[in-house]
């Protein structure tokens, strides 16, 4: 329409929306309350069942490219074409034969088709496109922006970072105007890739506090030795490898008899079967309730309900680990002390003895140590839960994030096609 403010930048992502990457979504929030016009481009349609609330706060038109090319051939065709005529294939032909050639997989053309529609479809305003993650939606992305002969930057989290190969993410890199990553680990080994060493920076998610009730000001001093009334342990994500579910699974079963806990857990996920088939062995079915994915108001209300936030991250067996997961920070906006492992982008914002207690990956018996004496100490819960809290928000507000990435996003406008 006319009237409209038109999109000057594109963001790509995978599938949008996803319940899992709020941290997506507050991007997205926050870029619009800064007045940035933009539009979402997402490779695949939402799987989710509920939408978070941001997402219905977020204006920005969403375009889905054809997640597998034989369901649309017609747009698919159409796009082909019009990068044949226009001279611009032929630019990005010798990069997808020389990806083609390293991995040769029906998902690598998948790639250049979406971009050929991409390409296509984009609206002339659009002079810079933006890409969550550096594995598939990079690809998308580099080739199309190739084809319209535009500029793009992109934000690596943390699969992206672990599993894609080193000549490829190189290679975006390099292509790329500018990246920012969300950890100190995931920046170093992309400043190790880089052309150019300011090219990637450090750029923390934080949390936007407005979305988050403040603290109660009163907890139950539970301390375990009531059966009427547990201490509650909560963890969130999806019930994949690298979150090591299993392995608190294995902890809680190694918690005295005479300690009375319960656990919930909020996330879906390909493992929640072999997890609660996993708990039914340990004779821990009783104590856990899986609720599934949830929308961020049943999320903050179980986090309310909650002494104790718990998560085991551990890298997986194809490389891939976490980032700094936002649940924690979502259990620090509630006063929550934190049980973690010293790993990837958590230690960045829990201190061991600080904001909660801290582990060593796969530790079991240090886990379980760490949650009994916790479950007993409502005091010591209390007064690592209060640090949490005050460390988000001194140190790890979303604004300064947001700003970072509104202004690069500003001056790749400004200085036009590439």
């Amino acid at each position: 329409m006319s009237g409209e403010v038109q999109p000057r930048v594109a963001i790509a992502m995978k599938g949008y929306p996803r319940l899992s990457e709020t941290f997506i979504a507050q991007e997205l929030l926050g870029l619009q309350r800064r007045g940035l016009p933009f539009a979402i481009w997402s490779l695949r349609h939402p799987t989710d069942g509920a939408q978070h609330l941001m997402h219905k706060e977020i204006a920005a038109p969403v375009h889905y490219l054809p997640e597998y090319l034989h369901d649309e051939p017609r747009r698919v065709l159409l796009g082909l074409r019009h990068v044949l005529a226009n001279g611009s294939f032929l630019g990005v032909l010798g990069i997808f034969l020389r990806d083609l050639w390293r991995e040769p997989t029906a998902n690598r053309i998948r790639r250049l088709g979406q971009a050929c529609v991409m390409a296509r479809e984009l609206p002339a305003s659009v002079t810079h496109l933006h890409v969550h993650y550096l594995h598939t939606p990079a690809s998308v992305i580099r080739y199309a922006a190739r084809m319209r002969r535009l500029s793009f930057s992109f934000s690596a989290h943390a699969k992206d970072i672990w599993t894609t190969p080193d000549w490829e993410k190189s290679e975006k890199i390099r292509a790329a105007q500018w990246g920012v990553t969300c950890t100190v680990d995931g920046h170093r080994e992309l400043q190790r890739l880089s052309d150019r060493p300011d090219k990637v920076a450090l750029v923390y998610h934080g949390l936007d506090l407005a979305r988050f009730p403040a603290p109660l000001a009163d907890r139950a001093a539970r301390d375990g030795s009531d059966p009427a009334d547990p201490v509650r342990f909560v963890t969130i994500g999806r019930a994949v490898e690298k979150k090591g579910f299993d392995d608190l699974l294995a902890a809680l079963a190694r918690l005295p008899a005479k300690l009375h806990w319960q656990l919930i857990h909020i996330g879906g996920g390909d493992r929640l079967k072999a997890l609660a088939e996993q708990a039914e062995r340990l004779g821990l079915t009783r104590r856990i309730t899986w609720l599934g994915p949830k929308a961020q108001r049943e999320v903050i209300v179980a986090l309310r309900a909650s002494d104790l936030f718990v998560l085991p991250s551990k890298q997986a067996g194809d490389g891939d680990r976490d980032g700094l997961p936002n649940v924690v920070m979502e259990a620090a906006s509630q006063a929550l002390p934190i049980v973690a492992t010293d790993f990837a982008g958590i230690p960045e914002f829990v201190r061991d003895g600080v904001e909660g207690l801290l582990v060593p990956p796969r530790d079991v018996d240090a886990l379980a140590k760490c949650l009994g004496e916790l479950a007993r100490d409502p005091a010591r819960r209390l007064a690592l839960g209060g640090a949490a809290y005050k460390r988000l928000r001194e140190d790890f507000s979303a604004d300064a994030g947001l700003d970072h990435i509104h202004q690069a996003l500003l001056r790749s406008l400004a200085k036009g096609r590439p």
